[in-house]
């Protein structure tokens, strides 16, 4: 089946569901029937962990929070022994215990502290409701009050500034092959195949498929690609280094190969009946959303960092196309800890922002740690916001 899972996530797409998958209370099943086992209930539901984390939020108190409430206590007992004062100062010079009673309320009325007292935890409560009803959840408000600080906001790369999965950005066709004929063929195949790329290609090659084509003798070669024979044309799609050892001339397609691998795009090329047919790239596409987002960063003067296990040369692509002016590529998950300590060491208020497992470490080493919502559990944990 498919589930919407928009309600936990904010993803607007069904996402797909087979056995042995988990899905969420409070989220809306689309097409086909399904049976499941309920592993948690009640207060251990992810609806009601999000609920709990908007209420501790709620409840806990920013350093500026406490300020006010130590000020507020001095504040109180001044402005009781002022209105005393007054007050037997009046009965002394009056004799009015009526007068006397007025102005010890008075002065208590209008020196009162509710504003000091009130006001900060108001905002804070309201701040993070607001922040709730944007899929914004503060874990405490601390968080709340450093995010005013940061100078820097560092950002992983996949699933965060990118989408964290494959699609199809060019199509490039050789030997006087159309791109009808390419991608039909490449559907057949690479609907057997299990690679992340194979997805893509099917997602985008669907609209060129056809019922009638007979694929046989289908082989997965580990590593390189695939082969078979569609509609008795033997096809080869993969490397370029599967098609190069099984004697294909590729000369035609290397500028291309050279360009877009240089943009950090993963390249597919595809030949039949022993001719180079067409090249298909696939990349993961930046988020609609990131260059809006890191645009702002920019106009705020907050600087922006992407820190990234993948290679230099697809880290500065992507880099270069959402705004972020500084790159730290190739660096393992114990490594982006300690970049961010450097940062932090340099002057910088860090804000890491990130999704997986490996920016964990990260995360918790950052002033303020930020963590998509679809990410991975242990992110979220370490995360402030």
């Amino acid at each position: 089946t498919s589930v919407n899972e928009s309600m936990l996530t904010g993803e607007s797409m069904p996402v797909e569901k087979i056995t042995g998958d988990s899905v969420f209370a409070g989220t809306v099943n689309g097409e086909g029937s399904v049976r499941y086992t309920a592993q948690k209930v009640g207060s251990d539901t992810s609806l009601a962990h999000i609920i709990k984390l908007v209420e501790d939020a709620s409840g806990s108190k920013a350093p500026i929070a406490r300020i006010a409430d130590i000020a507020a206590g001095y504040f109180v007992a001044v402005v009781i022994v002022i209105a005393l004062a007054a007050a037997v100062i009046w009965f002394a010079a009056r004799g009015s215990f009526e007068l006397s009673l007025k102005i010890f309320i008075s002065i208590l009325v209008i020196a009162c502290p509710c504003a000091l007292g009130l006001a900060t935890p108001t905002a804070i409560i309201t701040a993070t409701g607001r922040a709730a009803e944007h899929g914004i959840l503060f874990k405490n408000a601390q968080a709340l009050e450093y995010t005013n600080k940061i100078t820097t906001v560092v950002f992983d790369k996949t699933g965060t500034v990118t989408e964290g999965k494959p699609s199809v950005t060019d199509v490039i066709c050789f030997g006087g092959f159309s791109a009808a004929e390419l991608l039909r063929n490449a559907y057949a195949l690479e609907r057997l195949s299990e690679h992340p790329a194979a997805s893509a290609v099917c997602a985008y090659a669907e609209k060129y498929a056809e019922e009638s084509t007979v694929l046989t003798d289908f082989k997965a070669i580990s590593g390189f690609g695939i082969s078979g024979i569609s509609d008795g044309k033997a096809c080869l799609i993969g490397k370029p280094a599967l098609l190069s050892d099984n004697g294909i001339n590729i000369e035609e397609a290397s500028e291309s190969i050279f360009s877009l691998s240089a943009q950090g795009k993963t390249i597919i090329l595809a030949a039949f009946d022993g001719k180079l047919a067409g090249l298909i790239a696939c990349a993961d596409k930046i988020r609609d959303t990131s260059s809006t987002a890191i645009e702002k960063l920019n106009k705020l003067g907050i600087k922006t960092i992407m820190l990234t296990g993948d290679n230099t040369r697809a880290a500065e692509y992507v880099a270069a196309q959402a705004g972020i002016s500084g790159v730290i590529a190739q660096v393992l998950p114990k490594d982006k800890e300690n970049e961010i300590r450097r940062l932090r060491e340099n002057g910088e208020f860090t804000a890491m922002c990130g999704d997986g497992i490996n920016d964990a470490p990260a995360l918790a080493a950052a002033d303020v740690g930020i963590a998509i919502g679809s990410g991975t559990d242990i992110a979220i944990d370490c995360a402030d916001i």
